[in-house]
């Protein structure tokens, strides 16, 4: 009968509306084939290519460790696979701050701030903001010292923790902690995807993951402190989940899942479905396409909307829907041929480097066909947590770093940051604010952006970069990048 009862409720999980409901660790909810949230904007979905799969006993959906928590904690089905501050906010209210979520080792602002009031989670619920955790000074893959090319030093911290005896810089063992938004499970494999056997911003080879002996693209986390999705996993069950088992069965589950799950926009309020007319805009064209291939040699970035660029007179839409998909066409336009100069970005203009400055537009570091990763893995330094280029983040700390070796080709010898990035797993002076790439798909689910939280929503982003490189967008231009932005 247990099994009969099974097959059913898979059979009615083939297509279920998530209407933004919370997934619990231990639910036993069913994931269906295709999970659709709707929003006031619109409606983002998820596809689970291969069919629907139960969760109870899975150990994505399970808790594990002494936090209360599972993978599915963080990276929710209604944000897209992340977390956004609004659910963020909601669950604080629902649960009384109590919800696993909030979890003091990085729920917090800092563990050793007193749980349950509000202020000691400001981060996370005003920013979106986890603690991240680092070693200082940093280690390598294989767990050896590194000896670091620059010192750190704590200029300010709100937070209180990186000045912390127990959790601080110096404690019995020293960290540095910063403030960062969880990544999107989904889309692996466009993430995973390598378009080079070089990394062309360091002029390097890529890293080899010491675990399989295989080339990895080291897209998947903001510092690229892991290399594989095995290597993310025991880094999150060990950080976030407090366990230090994942079975090799775990790991084979959990990867099986994460590799067959893809997010994207489906229907926008105004513009109607994102795959009508011709366009191709939803999740199914992602499951479909191959990944790794470079917009510039073939499938263009975003031409999924070329179809709207000439939309016929006697189409039956409203004007409305004509407007919206015209301006997305547009959008898409701007994105790949607004050319603009690209200065004093390492990992761009240096340390190898194309130039500085580069002229190119969006496409040149958001280059693959279907996603807008680079097809040539590497982190890059954008700026936007470091001075004097980030906007103001008051709530977060900031460091004075000085280099100890050459200086910085852009900065400097001292520099002022909230976030090292990369640095903190290199221990290199030259990748101080690198941050690895985001996916750009299913990005109305997950405000706020960028790796600090420090744009709120879509016109934040293009307001930062149209500031940081001296574009200047039209207000036209600027609507119409967001409108792509809200059908990716």
């Amino acid at each position: 009968m247990r099994s009969l009862v099974s097959a059913l409720a898979l059979l009615a999980a083939l297509t279920l509306p998530a209407d933004a409901a919370w997934w619990s660790p231990g639910d036993g909810t069913v994931f269906p084939a295709q999970l659709d949230d709707t929003d006031a904007d619109g409606l983002t979905r998820l596809l689970l290519d291969g069919g629907p799969m139960e969760t109870k006993g899975h150990p994505f959906f399970e808790a594990k460790g002494k936090y209360g928590r599972a993978c599915i904690t963080c990276h929710q089905p209604s944000d897209g696979m992340s977390l956004s501050v609004e659910t963020a906010r909601i669950r604080w209210t629902e649960t009384g701050g109590k919800d696993p979520l909030f979890a003091a080792i990085d729920g917090a602002n800092c563990p050793d701030l007193t749980q349950g009031e509000r202020a000691s989670h400001s981060l996370l619920l005003d920013h979106g903001l986890f603690r991240i955790a680092r070693p200082w000074p940093p280690v390598d893959h294989d767990g050896a010292k590194i000896t670091p090319d620059f010192t750190l030093e704590l200029v300010r911290d709100p937070t209180g923790c990186n000045a912390s005896k127990v959790w601080g810089l110096s404690s019995p063992n020293p960290q540095v902690s910063v403030f960062r938004r969880p990544r999107p499970v989904a889309n692996f494999k466009y993430i995973l995807a390598m378009g080079f056997a070089v990394d062309p911003k360091v002029g390097k080879p890529l890293p080899i993951d010491p675990e399989t002996g295989r080339m990895v693209s080291g897209n998947l986390m903001a510092d690229r402190r892991a290399l594989s999705l095995e290597a993310q996993m025991r880094d999150a069950a060990h950080s976030h989940m407090g366990f230090d088992v994942l079975t090799p069965d775990d790991i084979k589950r959990i990867r099986d899942f994460e590799d067959r799950i893809f997010v994207a926009r489906q229907r926008d309020r105004v513009g109607g479905d994102l795959d009508a007319g011709g366009a191709r805009g939803g999740p199914e064209t992602l499951a479909k396409s191959q990944p790794g291939r470079l917009g510039s040699q073939g499938t263009a970035v975003w031409s999924e909307f070329a179809a709207w660029e000439k939309i016929p007179a006697d189409e039956a839409i409203t004007p409305e829907q004509r407007a919206y998909r015209e301006s997305v066409a547009r959008g898409a336009r701007i994105f790949r041929e607004k050319m603009f100069l690209i200065t004093d970005s390492a990992g761009i203009n240096s340390p190898v480097g194309f130039g500085n400055p580069v002229r190119n537009s969006c496409v040149f570091c958001h280059n693959m066909s279907q996603m807008g990763m680079d097809v040539a893995p590497g982190q890059v330094d954008l700026g936007t947590t470091t001075l004097p280029f980030a906007d103001p983040q008051p709530h977060l700390p900031l460091f004075r770093l000085t280099c100890t070796g050459e200086p910085h080709p852009h900065y400097g010898k001292v520099i002022h940051t909230h976030d090292p990035g990369y640095a903190l797993t290199t221990g290199r002076c030259v990748d101080v604010g690198k941050i690895t790439l985001q996916t750009l798909r299913g990005l109305t689910g997950r405000a706020p952006y960028f790796a600090s939280g420090s744009a709120p929503d879509l016109r934040a982003v293009i307001d930062y970069y149209d500031r940081r490189y001296n574009i200047h967008y039209t207000e036209q231009e600027k609507r119409d990048l967001v409108n792509l932005m809200g059908a990716l």
